[in-house]
């Protein structure tokens, strides 16, 4: 597997697991035979609940803790500065970790105002040794420009819902014109539908790989991280098996023809959605 250079210097894996509802025993098991299958970037966040369920994969897997990136976010109900540092060390103890490879603001949360503040928490964060590279989730131009702006420091990642009915083409861009990397969460659409669309499996016939396969190695040559989630083993060696093979230029504009302006699941736009 190849990795994608940050623009800090750290590197990191081509394609990572989601954890998002991977909680308790049965998460752990997942998230073990994950990293057994050859997962190496492991994403969960603080309002996923599941940072302890992550800690003790890692702890049972027997792969070396440096052998792994671990993403963890920080939730909007945390963004003033003190709250962010102590969420942080928080979120370490329940996973057991000594650090995150990978910190992020999950939401803008534009109306608070109140990114810019945790963005700063962050980068002292990274000072002190708590994490080694900080990014963000769900960011837009106007909020991107305001950190490089107000800090002069840019993520490393910006972590976006990024599928074939939305393929954040402008999005993707501007990650890519500022050298900040692009991850897809919900990388195969949150509706099963898109596995059911005619193109797609049109595609799958003539490449000779399941559906999923197709959507993250289109993924992959739009230059982004996938990071898909499956407590299936077969599943998970699946969705990791999408190197051997090449996706024409002709083919790749079909699937980007599936997008739609109106394509997000659940019309979380980050100029006025919020979460804490």
């Amino acid at each position: 597997m190849l990795m994608y250079k940050l623009n800090d210097g750290q590197v990191i894996p081509e394609i990572g697991f989601g954890t998002y509802k991977l909680n308790g025993r049965k998460g752990v098991q997942s998230i073990v035979s994950a990293i057994n299958n050859g997962y190496r970037m492991l994403d969960t966040a603080y309002n996923y609940e599941n940072e302890g369920a992550v800690g003790r994969a890692i702890s049972e897997s027997g792969i070396d803790r440096d052998k792994l990136v671990v993403t963890s976010k920080l939730p909007g109900r945390y963004y003033a500065s003190d709250d962010a540092i102590a969420a942080l060390q928080e979120s370490l103890y329940r996973a057991h970790l000594d650090y995150f490879d990978l910190y992020l603001l999950h939401w803008p949360n534009p109306k608070r105002g109140m990114y810019v503040e945790a963005w700063q928490a962050l980068i002292d964060a990274q000072k002190f040794g708590l994490v080694k590279s900080i990014g963000v989730c769900n960011f837009l131009p106007e909020h991107l420009n305001k950190l490089k702006q107000e800090t002069g420091i840019l993520p490393t990642i910006n972590q976006i819902e990024l599928h074939p009915y939305f393929n954040q083409a402008d999005m993707r861009k501007f990650d890519k014109d500022n050298g900040i990397i692009t991850m897809d969460w919900s990388p195969l659409g949150r509706a099963s539908s898109v596995l059911k669309n005619p193109v797609l499996i049109e595609l799958s016939k003539k490449y000779n790989k399941s559906v999923g396969q197709i959507i993250l190695r289109w993924e992959h040559q739009l230059g982004t991280v996938p990071i898909p989630k499956s407590s299936s083993p077969i599943r998970q060696v699946e969705n990791l098996s999408i190197f051997d093979f090449e996706i024409s230029n002709t083919d790749m504009d079909k699937i980007n023809s599936l997008t739609k302006s109106d394509g997000r699941n659940k019309d979380q736009d980050p100029a006025v959605y919020e979460e804490f």
